[in-house]
């Protein structure tokens, strides 16, 4: 079964473990890994993913 899509698909909530889940699967990284672009860039999803492709 595929993770819940969050309520905002712009912004990473790393408080909710339900949208850790979904972005770790979604951009194929563990969770340290996001929170860690979570806190270099903020959380605007496409920061992220911006980020985590390099």
């Amino acid at each position: 079964m595929p993770p819940t899509p969050p309520a905002d698909p712009a912004r990473i909530n790393v408080q909710s473990t339900i949208e850790v889940n979904y972005w770790c699967q979604t951009l194929n990284c563990t969770e340290t890994r996001l929170r860690n672009a979570v806190l270099a860039v903020g959380p605007l999803s496409a920061d992220v993913r911006s980020y985590l492709s390099r």
